[in-house]
């Protein structure tokens, strides 16, 4: 059993759920709670990881507060967060402190957490292999080890031409917020792979996983197929793309392997939680080549 990474939802059905069975209820009772205690703790781990990469920024996330399945369908509740609630709640060494204190005070262990939903892409390319990136020793989580393509859906996209330090929950709809997870994870692969959007198919959800060395973040995972071999993404990717900047190399795994890979102790090591968990999924959920 793997520590690292836990599933919070896995798509009943083979293949995954489709942007249409997918449903946003956003409202601020899904915010994180503030516990008064923690929060000088918050800004100082923020002023301290400025410090060390004055480069990052504290931009607005979405906040997963439960999911759902229903209807042959899935419903997803969501308030708002920030980049520097998750560095000093979900990153926090006081992280187990916290849940515990959120299952006494509600009988919620991720109430005090930040839990900004990521989203992360299982790419299988034409010829039958998966794409994998070496990240960055410069990225602020899982440096120097081996993801996929991924990143977060942008409140900002969702809610255009309002301030992102000013978004509030009544400036956005669930439509418009379900349609950001969707396309943001495409917008992810073209900016770090640096392939086409027009070469990506429509994103299917897998499921949701948890990330337990960051007190269980959790993560959307797609599985989108790519006209391109895995020589021509190779190609594309080393010519760079925006965010070309947060991984150092590419590598491609055969269908085959990926679903044998859990079994590989040192591949699987070096996977972050966020991988092993797309990985995870995959295997219950995957599509037919067909689909």
């Amino acid at each position: 059993m793997d520590l690292d990474v836990s599933l919070m939802v896995q798509c009943p059905f083979a293949g995954g759920l489709t942007q249409e069975r997918v449903h946003v209820e956003i409202s601020a009772e899904y915010n994180r709670r503030v516990l008064l205690s923690h929060e000088q703790k918050i800004a100082d781990i923020w002023r301290q990881r400025k410090q060390e990469k004055p480069w990052l920024f504290n931009g607005a996330k979405f906040r997963i507060h439960s999911a759902q399945l229903e209807s042959g369908g899935l419903l997803l509740r969501l308030g708002l967060t920030c980049y520097k609630d998750y560095l000093g709640t979900n990153w926090a060494p006081e992280a187990r402190l916290l849940q515990e204190q959120g299952t006494a005070d509600f009988g919620d262990s991720q109430a005090y957490l930040a839990e900004p939903l990521g989203v992360g892409a299982m790419l299988h390319t034409a010829d039958d292999c998966f794409v994998f990136l070496r990240r960055s020793e410069q990225v602020a989580e899982a440096a120097a080890q081996v993801d996929i393509p991924g990143g977060h859906p942008e409140p900002k996209a969702a809610a255009k031409g309002i301030p992102e330090d000013t978004i509030q929950v009544e400036h956005l709809s669930g439509e418009l917020v379900v349609q950001e997870i969707f396309s943001s994870i495409l917008g992810e692969i073209r900016d770090e792979v640096n392939v086409p959007l027009e070469s990506l198919s429509r994103p299917l959800l897998l499921g949701i996983a948890r990330n337990h060395r960051s007190a269980g973040r959790p993560s959307a995972e797609f599985y989108i197929r790519c006209e391109l071999t895995s020589e021509e993404v190779r190609q594309r990717y080393l010519i760079g793309g925006v965010e070309a900047h947060e991984s150092t190399s590419i590598s491609f795994v055969r269908q085959e392997d990926v679903l044998k890979l859990e079994e590989d102790v040192e591949g699987w090591r070096e996977l972050c939680p966020s991988a092993k968990g797309a990985v995870k999924l995959y295997t219950l959920v995957r599509p037919s080549r067909a689909s």
